[in-house]
């Protein structure tokens, strides 16, 4: 269920459904609660071998967010360290096919490549911006993390993070635009 803010800024709960995905558009800012998977280039490229072998994944992508980020240690008394975007297009080799598991959402930074588009607008997902180099800030939105698969990954395993109001922005959405291509389009000359 999305909730407007009187901030302007959309109030997001996972898990997605259809609708709340749909109702989002490139250049919304959003704040999510509930709950987010972490996995980057090593932990995706395992996903999809279990797909290919035809085996269970370790968690369920359905209606779920994946973040991808590998976090730093926590320092003491903190829940987790530094939890920073890295780039989504590292991704896209096997995005498609986690998208159609039922995966809603994606969050990163930089562009994403013309199919992992045209599966998103297929299988009504989203792919979020974080802010690149704010990691540090972006760790206090999470309030409990634990490792739920590939631990010898280390800080690419896959982890389970709780967050409350994890700040992005809407990159890409479910009917094909990208902010992007927007943003260059309105300051080109």
């Amino acid at each position: 269920m999305i909730k407007l803010a009187a901030d302007g800024i959309k109030d997001i709960r996972t898990p997605l459904s259809d609708a709340d995905v749909e109702s989002l558009k490139s250049g919304d800012r959003v704040r999510i609660t509930g709950v987010l998977y972490t996995a980057r280039d090593a932990a995706h490229g395992r996903l999809i071998a279990l797909l290919d072998e035809g085996k269970p994944l370790p968690i369920d992508v359905k209606g779920q967010i994946i973040y991808y980020t590998g976090p730093s240690p926590a320092r003491p008394g903190m829940v987790i360290g530094s939890v920073g975007p890295t780039t989504g297009g590292r991704m896209d080799t096997y995005t498609p096919k986690l998208l159609a598991l039922g995966l809603k959402g994606m969050i990163g930074k930089g562009a994403r490549s013309e199919p992992v588009r045209e599966a998103m607008k297929r299988h009504k997902a989203i792919y979020f911006g974080a802010v690149g180099g704010a990691g540090a800030f972006l760790s206090r939105y999470v309030k409990k993390v634990e490792i739920v698969a590939y631990e010898d990954l280390g800080t690419e395993a896959i982890r389970r993070l709780e967050v409350e109001g994890f700040p992005v922005i809407v990159v890409n959405d479910a009917h094909g635009n990208d902010l992007y291509e927007e943003g260059m389009k309105q300051y080109a000359r």
